[in-house]
């Protein structure tokens, strides 16, 4: 139920400096979920009309909460314009006291510091207010507390100032890119559920400027919401869509080179600043041999205000063009129809996550009670059959027992025989590569086609990564060595499944992923490959960015969760990416286990081999010894002196090698069995 507190109309003061303000009551700022308006009547405003001569200066409130941080205000205009002025800013701090928004302030609110009190740019341009509308009429502050049952607040006052210095905009006329309209008939956009609004697409084709005056590409309707979980707090919203008809039944559409379907995402990419992490990847992915959301960059406006660049992409979802599996319909509950297919994720079941259930296995950090859950996607959790329920439950935990058993190495029988290695290989690359804080663990999509099509679990499509590639200042996200992984923060209540801890047990898997990589680099994960692909988004976007980031100045500050240093231009963000990928990418060479070994791979009767990681290492060694199994062996570490400082005999195949207790330094791993003798250098860290 929406809240609405009437006010008294206080009274309304003309100066004689010819600005005229108008004074508005506060009252309690609810903590139930609900928002609350505020209003002030304007009237005898002279001129009446809001324009580039005369219109809105500034608008000033005076409020306090516990929690400054969880209130977002928006000023609502007697035409319907809505104007954010600020959200989710100045975290644990309780008021803004006497805080003025206006055009002309240097200092954005999602820049300055509590208490904010003085001047400040609004979120949005206040200058959409002066469109030439009648400023005679009800105005409304909205105001709503987004972190419900925790903390009330109070409104204690607000005012409207009008003058001959009103605000402006520089308006947004034409792009090089394709623009995206959206008009919302007053309505705001919210989480959920999605509303109806009209949607204009403007597209005259690659090379061909396109103007906002233009005949639409498309011109037709959309179904609109907010997505997102964490970044809904950013004030540049991303969205989801779904293109339709005024009756609101569905309409595919085919558009900026992409196949038809009506289920799309526009993707603000506020906290990456390079705008274009998760188009990498997705590319990236596509390229690696696997169905990769396709991507292309555009502008939006949204009634009549510029928003910025966005990346318009698919959404995953089953379809012949995107992830191609089965179509399973409720009556497909028996044989081979029933065993494909399906999508599913590991993700919070926040945002649009949804109905599923957990494994029987723990994750490998699980001290505080961790669990792994797993999403239903396709089919959706309100269509899928509780047969289909058990179908997918008890084949994703077939491999997980296969994975997790002694056998599991098997090539036949073990997790080989419900999954296809090759994707898990593949995704684990990509997640490593870009050190992606998020992966295996959240938005991590699986799925199965049936029986009858190949029917094994398979990894992918790789989604959310604009916390990868240094986006991120906690959990070594920034840091270009270290395994993503090795995920250790125990305390996080989601955490990464044992699978990829046990893979790295798994010799045939290990010089398969060595050989995927090398291969990998010679072509697809060359730095001169990925900087060409970087490069080319760079000049893509090069004009839009500039309108971009004068909308959102956020170049060179903080957005959750930036790390340090922060450069102060685009060029600097683009050079920092650069810069942590050829970090990266030469630790990765350097530190991933294993030996490329051909023969061993495609043969059971391959050669003795040794595979020992990681290295450099600074606590436990895994040493796998593979095709000698039977036969007696002797295991050594020596010092440079030769003096022996771990030993074990027998016919083992695996060795976990505590080396917590030897000095940093260099050693030597020594392997003999048969005759025949294996060395390699070990380097010892702290």
């Amino acid at each position: 139920m929406r809240s609405f507190v009437i006010l008294i109309l206080l009274t309304v003061i003309i100066t004689p400096s010819y600005n005229q303000t108008f004074y508005g009551a506060g009252g309690l700022i609810p903590d139930d979920g609900n928002y609350v308006v505020f209003p002030i009547t304007v009237s005898g405003l002279s001129p009446a009309l809001l324009d580039t001569s005369f219109g809105l200066e500034s608008v000033c409130i005076d409020a306090s909460h516990t929690w400054i941080d969880d209130l977002t205000f928006v000023l609502i205009s007697p035409d319907g314009t809505q104007i954010l002025l600020a959200e989710h800013n100045g975290g644990d701090n309780d008021y803004y006291t006497q805080t003025c928004f206006d055009d002309v302030s240097t200092v954005s609110i999602n820049v300055g510091s509590p208490p904010f009190s003085g001047s400040f740019r609004p979120e949005e341009d206040l200058g959409y207010i002066n469109n030439g509308q009648n400023g005679n009429g009800i105005w409304y502050l909205f105001v709503i507390d987004t972190y419900p049952f925790a903390d009330a607040g109070q409104l204690n006052s607000w005012s409207l100032t009008f003058g001959a210095h009103p605000a402006s905009v520089t308006p947004f006329v034409s792009s090089d890119l394709p623009i995206v309209l959206i008009n919302t008939s007053g309505q705001m956009i919210p989480d959920d559920p999605k509303i109806l609004v009209e949607f204009d697409l403007i597209d005259n084709g690659n090379g061909q400027r396109n103007y906002v005056t233009d005949v639409p590409w498309y011109n037709g309707y959309a179904r609109i919401e907010t997505r997102g979980s964490s970044s809904q707090m950013f004030p540049k919203k991303s969205y989801g869509l779904e293109t339709c008809n005024s009756a609101e039944t569905e309409v595919n559409v085919g558009w900026l080179g992409m196949p038809a379907e009506h289920d799309w995402i526009l993707n603000a990419n506020y906290s990456d600043k390079t705008m274009m992490r998760n188009a990498l990847t997705y590319f990236l992915w596509n390229r690696m041999g696997h169905y990769g959301s396709r991507c292309a960059f555009c502008e939006v406006v949204i009634n009549g205000k510029y928003q910025g660049v966005y990346v318009m992409m698919e959404k995953i979802k089953r379809d012949n063009n995107r992830v191609n599996v089965a179509k399973l319909t409720g009556n497909d509950n028996s044989g081979d129809a029933l065993t494909g297919g399906y999508i599913f994720k590991i993700d919070k079941t926040t945002g649009s996550g949804g109905d599923g259930w957990t494994s029987n296995y723990l994750p490998t950090q699980h001290s505080g009670g961790q669990t792994i859950t797993f999403l239903y996607e396709y089919p959706k959790s309100d269509t899928i059959t509780t047969q289909q329920k058990n179908y997918i439950q008890q084949y994703t935990d077939s491999f997980e027992t296969a994975l997790w058993g002694p056998d599991f190495m098997d090539p036949v029988n073990g997790f080989r025989k419900y999954a296809d290695e090759s994707t898990f290989i593949d995704y684990l690359i990509i997640n490593e590569l870009s050190k992606n804080i998020d992966g295996y663990r959240l938005s991590t999509f699986l799925y199965k086609d049936k029986d009858s099509r190949g029917g094994k679990l398979k990894m992918g499509p790789v989604w959310d990564y604009d916390l990868a590639w240094r986006n991120a200042n906690y959990y070594g996200g920034d840091n270009y060595t270290g395994w993503a992984y090795k995920f250790n923060a125990s305390g996080d209540p989601w955490q990464v499944p044992f699978w990829w801890q046990q893979f790295q047990y798994d010799t045939l898997f290990v010089s398969r992923l060595k050989c995927r990589w090398e291969a990998l680099r010679q072509d697809l994960l060359s730095q001169s490959a990925l900087f060409q692909y970087i490069d080319s988004i760079t000049a893509l976007i090069n004009e839009a960015k500039d309108r971009n980031f004068d909308t959102w100045q956020i170049l060179g500050t903080y957005v959750w969760p930036n790390p340090s240093p922060i450069p102060t231009t685009y060029t600097g963000e683009i050079q920092n990416l650069k810069t942590w990928i050829t970090n990266r990418l030469n630790w990765i060479d350097n530190n991933l286990p294993g030996i490329c070994n051909q023969s061993f791979i495609s043969s059971k009767t391959s050669p003795f081999g040794v595979v020992a990681f990681p290295n450099p290492v600074s606590e436990s060694l895994y040493v796998e010894v593979f095709n000698i199994e039977g036969y007696n062996k002797t295991v050594t570490i020596k010092d440079l002196s030769g003096r022996t400082m771990y030993e074990s005999n027998g016919n083992t195949c695996r060795y976990v090698i505590d080396m917590q207790n030897l000095k940093p330094g260099i050693y030597s791993l020594n392997v003999e069995t048969e005759g025949t003798v294996f060395s390699q250098k070990i380097v010892k860290v702290l």
